[in-house]
């Protein structure tokens, strides 16, 4: 069970990642603190970030509102009754996708699906991020396909699976930019509508959203 001399240290280092502008911090920074909830990852790691900041931080991740009700809470969460014990909170998903070039694969989620770029590390790079919305994919680059191409294809084994509210307004802006799509929208038994991208890869994305 956390203790509160290990929670300062995690503050801390919280603090050390955000002064080097570490980009994954950004994305916690955002969604944990509400002040922070419209700005950019490049705005939040720009902004002004507090230890005291970075302790509300570590508080919200356990579940408290600030570092005040932490201290004050955590005897009762490391208490072993279970009336007293704190749900985890899983706060997202980031799909990893093995991609062959992550320049060429920015390229493709930028300029073809509408994402934009979180952070690229490497010279070349060799691992990346893009966001849309609230939707966040890592790519990374490998020597050789993951997943066999035809086990893949023949049985639509997806890389990640993306919820959008109307699939097809989405489906008819990626139609716009000359995608390839595995699957074209289609209304599911179940539904739901759906469709899946290509990327250069091969990898497989579902969007699917509100049927209609």
């Amino acid at each position: 069970m956390p203790n509160l001399e290990n929670l300062r240290k995690q503050a801390k280092r919280y603090l050390r990642w955000h002064r080097a502008r570490h980009h994954p911090v950004a994305a916690q920074i955002r969604d944990l603190l509400p002040r922070y909830r419209d700005l950019t990852d490049h705005q939040v790691l720009a902004s002004g970030f507090h230890l005291s900041d970075a302790q509300e931080l570590v508080a919200r991740k356990l579940g408290f509102e600030d570092w005040a009700a932490l201290q004050k809470g955590l005897p009762i969460m490391n208490s072993p009754t279970p009336e007293t014990t704190t749900r985890p909170l899983l706060l997202g998903a980031e799909p990893q996708l093995f991609v062959s070039d992550i320049d060429a694969s920015i390229a493709f989620y930028h300029d073809k699906l509408g994402f934009t770029v979180t952070f690229s590390y490497g010279a070349p790079p060799f691992y990346a991020q893009v966001v849309r919305d609230a939707a966040r994919l890592n790519l990374r680059c490998v020597a050789a396909p993951v997943v066999d191409p035809r086990a893949r294809d023949q049985d639509d084994l997806l890389a990640a699976s993306i919820t959008v509210e109307d699939a097809k307004p989405l489906f008819l802006e990626l139609q716009a930019t000359g995608v390839t799509f595995h699957q074209m929208l289609r209304t599911e038994p179940w539904g739901a509508r759906t469709f899946i991208v290509r990327d250069p890869d091969g990898n497989l994305i579902l969007f699917a959203g509100k049927g209609g």
